[in-house]
């Protein structure tokens, strides 16, 4: 059953879960369909179109949430829908498995990797009932299960009523295999380090404390302690760490330069470098630059490369104002 409510700004956030017995209400227009599969939060205009233009998928970064993407893509959506000509939009901002709601979903069976986190994205369009997104956006670990989303409908896999996105947006995501001693390694520092810590937690300022004694930033410790949930008189994690690691492992395995030296016809891929972001090397911006001034052919896709300026890895926070900048004309253009 559904429940709406509506924003002060008139935007609409819709909320599933599979098998969920209540509709968790947001201050945002709002309803649950539960079907077991990823948990996922709708954002629409104000323009109340009970059948939206467009669609695209929202695709988070390790550890993180659809929550984390919820101020931007209601950005997104009035950006879209003020833009000449306006355009009526659905997003969808999806939890991947091991995060947010959906680790609590018991049907996303392992093995915990790019592949299958795609395949959970098909799942949840077919389940629904929905069109194919026209666009699919993916923020680092995120932006890799975007391009397998891509890879896997291309081959077939998601059955013949399966279309491509026209959009696929990878944001600060390196599409190649990472190599371990290329990078800070702070995030398998954090991953080693929240292997240490107790499942019971006694709060999150102990949390936030324990993390920033251990020299991490107080930022990226309260971030982390945003990923706590309320357990009797203690904290525990919200996400499934094992299954997490498992997903990062399969993150740096990967890799999708092939995808890109060879795009799906009418298809154009946009790769979206911060330009304080530790993720990249001279040689995988080189490569980048070199598909991008290849010489045009109508019988592949295109692949766009933009440098978003004055944000580091987490281009949603750093410069949102700049991201809209980009996305916003790219998304309108679409029939």
């Amino acid at each position: 059953m559904a429940k709406t409510i509506k924003s002060k700004s008139g935007f609409r956030l819709c909320t599933g879960f599979l098998y969920s017995p209540k509709s968790i209400v947001f201050p945002f227009f709002t309803s649950t369909r539960s079907i077991e599969t990823l948990a996922f939060e709708e954002v629409r205009s104000p323009t109340h179109n009970p059948k939206p233009d467009h669609s695209a998928f929202v695709l988070h970064g390790l550890m993180g949430s659809a929550r984390n993407w919820r101020s931007f893509s209601r950005s997104l959506a009035s950006s879209l829908s003020n833009f000449s000509p306006p355009s009526d939009w659905k997003m969808v901002l999806v939890d991947l498995r091991n995060h947010g709601r959906s680790a609590s979903v018991s049907g996303l069976l392992p093995p915990h990797d790019m592949v299958n986190a795609a395949n959970d994205v098909s799942n949840l369009v077919k389940s629904q009932g929905w069109v194919w997104p026209d666009v699919v956006l993916g923020h680092s670990m995120g932006g890799k299960v975007a391009l397998q989303y891509v890879t896997s409908c291309a081959r077939g896999d998601y059955g013949s009523s399966a279309k491509l996105p026209k959009q696929l947006w990878v944001l600060d995501s390196v599409p190649g295999i990472v190599n371990p001693e290329e990078t800070s390694g702070e995030v398998e520092k954090v991953l080693e380090t929240l292997q240490t810590i107790p499942k019971e937690i006694p709060s999150r300022k102990w949390l936030v404390d324990h993390l920033t004694n251990l020299g991490f930033s107080r930022s990226l410790s309260e971030w982390l302690g945003t990923n706590l949930k309320k357990s009797g008189d203690h904290e525990t994690w919200g996400f499934d760490l094992d299954g997490i690691i498992q997903m990062f492992d399969s993150y740096r395995e990967m890799d999708y330069w092939p995808l890109l030296e060879d795009p799906p016809k009418g298809m154009e891929i946009v790769i979206v470098r911060a330009e304080n972001s530790d993720r990249w090397d001279p040689h995988t911006t080189e490569k980048l630059k070199t598909l991008e001034n290849r010489r045009s052919d109508e019988s592949v896709g295109k692949v766009s490369v933009v440098v978003l300026p004055k944000s580091g890895h987490w281009v949603h926070v750093d410069n949102p104002k700049g991201l809209l900048e980009i996305v916003t004309p790219k998304m309108a253009s679409l029939k």
